[in-house]
């Protein structure tokens, strides 16, 4: 069971981000500050749930969030700097987009460059084992999907409606047939060996 706080008395803000491993696109970052002792049985980490779950939860993490805010790093900008900075980057760009200022950050994951100046713990699995981490799971997860459907309509030969960019078969059998879009990550390897 996800606890509800690290803390018993701060006003704890969980960080997570969604497509580091993809291929194309942004990568997309949440930030939720949830009540204390907030409680819902379906939250979890998003890569346990249901698509159909995880935009229930959605919908439930923004109505009964004290403030919750999604940002993104575009492609290119992953191609400037690299995954593991544009990834922080735009976790802090979603924590700076806050109503609320939290007096800690909880981070998904081992690293984190902070751009505030606010307190935070790294949490290796943080999105399994305390909810506001696990809602921010599932707000960049969906909020990314959803770009990634958008972008899907525009460069319909990749399947994002399907990989969401990341490295399935078919995605690479797209990029060998038709080459990488303008929103595939240069930096990353596009062709399978």
């Amino acid at each position: 069971m996800l606890k509800s706080q690290y803390t018993p008395d701060l006003i704890e803000c969980g960080c997570d981000e969604a497509g580091r491993g993809c291929l194309a696109g942004a990568v997309f970052a949440a930030a939720v500050v949830l009540p204390k002792d907030y409680h819902n049985d379906t939250l979890n980490d998003s890569k346990q749930l249901t698509e159909k779950q995880r935009y229930t939860l959605r919908e439930e993490i923004e109505r009964d969030a004290i403030g919750w805010a999604v940002a993104s790093v575009t492609a290119e900008e992953i191609d400037k700097t690299n995954i593991l900075r544009a990834s922080m980057h735009a976790m802090n760009l979603a924590i700076g987009k806050l109503d609320v200022t939290p007096d800690l950050l909880l981070i998904d994951g081992n690293r984190f460059y902070n751009e505030s100046l606010i307190p935070f713990y790294t949490i290796v699995k943080g999105d399994g084992k305390y909810m506001s981490i696990a809602a921010a799971s599932i707000l960049a997860k969906t909020y990314r999907d959803d770009y990634m459907n958008d972008l899907h309509k525009e460069y319909p030969q990749y399947g994002w409606d399907r990989n969401k960019g990341y490295p399935t078969a078919a995605h690479y059998a797209a990029l060998a047939q038709h080459g990488p879009s303008p929103v595939h990550r240069a930096s990353f390897k596009l062709i399978k060996n």
